[in-house]
């Protein structure tokens, strides 16, 4: 559950309590998200910061992740990240950008979770993939109408892995950084 920034108007604080209400009696609530900024689809860059903020603190105060979305905004997170003493785990997601902008996240908790742009031969996503420490991984199919074998098939294939042992590393992964557990 989350404000996207595409769905941001001044009334994102009303939502955000009934957000809030629901995630802190429902467990089924795994994270905090999509929230973010972008630049190009999004209201005022204030607004986004207001609400992004906002939602961080929830989901750092119910320990679960938050799911990051972003467009034109690596530099938004960057300040964010060194302003904050003590953020909640950070999940990007649809990760498609260069290496050296990840680079800079990992003394951050921020996570990398991959999509359709494994199946694209020389994507940034397959180039840092193969360079994520792994305990930074996750996958997805958002809106792609992808089936998640498939995803996983691809990342089996560029980390020369089996798919029980990428599966098991994303509990692992998501357990380490949630108080709400998967198996």
């Amino acid at each position: 559950m989350g404000i996207h920034p595409w769905d941001l108007d001044i009334h994102w604080e009303d939502r955000l309590r009934v957000i809030q209400d629901i995630s802190s009696l429902n467990s089924h609530v795994l994270a905090i998200g999509e929230t973010g900024f972008d630049r190009l689809k999004g209201p005022a860059i204030a607004l986004q910061k207001g609400a992004f903020y906002a939602q961080a603190r929830w989901a750092k105060t119910l320990g679960i992740p938050l799911i990051f979305h972003c467009v034109k905004g690596h530099d938004l997170l960057l300040e964010y990240l060194k302003s904050e003493r003590n953020p909640p785990a950070i999940i990007w997601h649809g990760w498609n950008l260069k290496p050296e902008l990840a680079r800079q996240l990992l003394p951050f908790p921020v996570y990398f979770s991959f999509g359709k742009h494994l199946l694209q031969e020389e994507s940034n996503a397959r180039i840092w993939l193969m360079e994520c420490p792994s305990e930074r991984i996750f996958f997805e199919t958002d809106d792609s109408g992808l089936e998640i074998g498939s995803i996983y098939q691809a990342a089996s294939l560029i980390l020369r892995l089996p798919l029980e042992s990428l599966a098991m590393q994303v509990i692992s992964n998501w357990n380490a950084i949630s108080k709400r557990k998967i198996s």
